[in-house]
C-alpha cells in the first residue's frame, strides 16, 4: 500500500498546486488577461487525472508493492515535484496549468527557461508520468495513455510556441 499512499500524497500536491492556478488565473482575467487553448487544456486535464487513476487501477490490480523500479519511479516524482514548484516559483503569479496570457505579459528569460525550453512540460509533467508508470508498474496505462498524452502535450508546446513568438516576446 506505500505505492498508493505515494501516489495519493502527489495527487494531493497536484490539487495543492491547482489552487495556486485557480488563484493566479482569477487575477490574470481580472486584470484584462486571456486565456488560449481551452479544448486542449480540458483533454491535457482528462488525461492526468485518467493517468493518475489507471495508474492506480494497475497498481492495485498486480499488487504491486515497493521494489527498485517503484523506487526509480518515486524518485522521477520527486524530481518532478521539485521542477513543478521552480518553474511556479520562478514565474509567480503568471503561472497557471491552463494556458493563460497576462496582459503585458513579458518573456521570462530565466536561466532554467534558456536552458531548457518548456520546463514545466519536459521537467515536470513527463517525469511525472514515468515515474507514475515505475512506480505503479502500469504498463498497460503508458501503452494506451502515453501516446494520447504525447499527442495533446505536443499540441500544447505548438499553442505556447506560436504565443511566445506572436505576443510575448513582442511585447517584451
Amino acid at each position: 500500500m506505500m505505492v498508493i499512499g505515494i501516489v495519493v500524497a502527489v495527487f494531493l500536491l497536484r490539487l495543492w498546486f491547482l489552487k495556486i492556478s485557480v488563484q493566479h488565473e482569477r487575477m490574470i482575467l481580472k486584470n484584462g488577461g486571456r486565456e488560449y487553448g481551452v479544448k486542449n487544456t480540458k483533454y491535457l486535464t482528462l488525461l492526468h487525472i485518467l493517468f493518475y487513476v489507471f495508474c492506480v487501477v494497475e497498481a492495485l490490480i498486480r499488487h504491486t508493492s515497493m521494489d527498485a523500479r517503484g523506487v526509480v519511479g518515486a524518485l522521477c516524482i520527486l524530481f518532478s515535484m521539485c521542477m513543478l514548484y521552480l518553474v511556479q516559483s520562478i514565474l509567480g503569479d503568471i503561472w497557471t496549468v491552463k494556458l493563460m496570457i497576462a496582459k503585458n505579459h513579458t518573456y521570462n528569460d530565466h536561466i532554467l527557461f534558456r536552458l531548457v525550453k518548456h520546463p514545466n512540460y519536459y521537467l515536470n509533467i513527463v517525469p511525472e508520468l514515468v515515474g507514475l508508470t515505475l512506480l505503479c508498474h502500469a504498463w498497460l496505462t503508458a501503452l494506451i495513455l502515453g501516446p494520447f498524452y504525447a499527442v495533446v502535450l505536443w499540441r500544447r508546446i505548438r499553442e505556447e510556441e506560436d504565443l511566445l513568438e506572436k505576443v510575448i516576446i513582442p511585447n517584451s
